[in-house]
């Protein structure tokens, strides 16, 4: 009787799991899922088999090399490479104290009839097409810029501090490409840093508050180690956008592959040099450089994102540790 009945009460579950829909949501999440790594492997695939060219005539000195020459055949990924990461680095070091101090306000400093309309205003920041951030800074944020910044900056200190050094033509740089990125990730952290602070659990600050602790002493001791780990994730998630933005980038660095000391000398990165020559290629080895400089991208982008994910791991369990 137990032999026979083992196999019924197994099928009596397997009808139950199907019935309440356990074992086809598996399936479809497995699909998904499946989907996802089919995707990015066959992204990165079709990037291979498209920089082959280029891969065979430079190899892995693509990366260190500098010339970018279109006419002779020349073709390095360093300056490329160079400006991308100059230009997220400033957009990240910009964006990210005024992204947490926004979060802080908007969670526990704003009264609660102005909390709704800023943080929708904050999304809807985030919103904005990049187009829209690279037109006005080429003709609202350049000329601003240059004439009340840079160039008096540039003749102050330009002897003296070679990343200051002029001269400044039209005003497109790395600096200004930063300075625009910045704008354009700082809703992305004020947004994650709201969320995570908001979730803090009430305890957390009332019991620093029934010990006499100041709002400044509530935020730095209770609510920033608590959210630690979010925040981080929210800095990484901007920087990722800083690191694949396009649009804008091309729109207000300048295209210009080389490296220059100088954040005030127009620059390229390595998405706006693929977006700005892609169209107008006339050789294979062209193409495919563009494409071995897109699977460089990608790279960098991964290797960003791994680098975040240990970081959040870490900040995460040394905050949990302390609590």
């Amino acid at each position: 009787m137990i032999a026979t009945g083992q196999p019924v009460s197994r099928s009596h579950r397997l009808r139950r799991r199907l019935r309440h829909g356990d074992v086809p949501f598996r399936l479809l999440a497995a699909t998904f899922a499946f989907v996802v790594v089919a995707l990015l492997v066959a992204i990165v695939g079709v990037a291979w088999d498209g920089s082959a060219a280029a891969r065979e005539a430079f190899g892995l000195r693509f990366l260190t090399r500098t010339a970018w020459n279109p006419v002779a055949g020349e073709f390095g990924a360093l300056p490329a490479i160079y400006g991308t990461i100059v230009s997220s680095a400033i957009a990240l070091l910009l964006a990210a104290p005024p992204g947490i101090m926004i979060g802080i306000f908007l969670s526990d400093l704003s009264p609660a009839r102005l909390r709704g309309p800023l943080s929708l205003m904050v999304e809807l920041l985030a919103a904005i097409p990049s187009v829209v951030y690279g037109m006005w800074g080429i003709f609202v944020f350049i000329p601003f810029f240059r004439g009340a910044i840079a160039e008096p900056v540039s003749r102050a200190l330009g002897d003296t501090v070679p990343f200051l050094a002029g001269p400044v033509t039209v005003g497109r740089g790395l600096l200004v490409a930063g300075i625009i990125l910045a704008i354009m990730i700082l809703p992305t952290i004020a947004a994650v840093s709201r969320d995570v602070l908001s979730v803090v659990p009430t305890h957390q600050r009332e019991a620093l508050l029934a010990l006499g602790a100041t709002r400044w002493e509530v935020i730095r001791h209770a609510l920033l180690p608590y959210a630690r780990a979010g925040i981080v994730g929210g800095m990484m998630l901007g920087l990722g956008r800083a690191l694949g933005e396009t649009m804008a980038a091309t729109m207000v660095i300048g295209n210009t592959p080389r490296i220059d000391p100088s954040l005030f000398q127009p620059a390229t990165t390595a998405a706006s040099l693929i977006a700005s020559q892609l169209p107008t290629t006339n050789t294979e080895l062209h193409s495919s450089a563009l494409v071995y400089l897109a699977l460089v991208l990608f790279l960098i982008t991964l290797l960003a994102n791994s680098i975040a994910r240990l970081l959040v791991w870490r900040v995460a369990g040394a905050a949990g540790g302390r609590r």
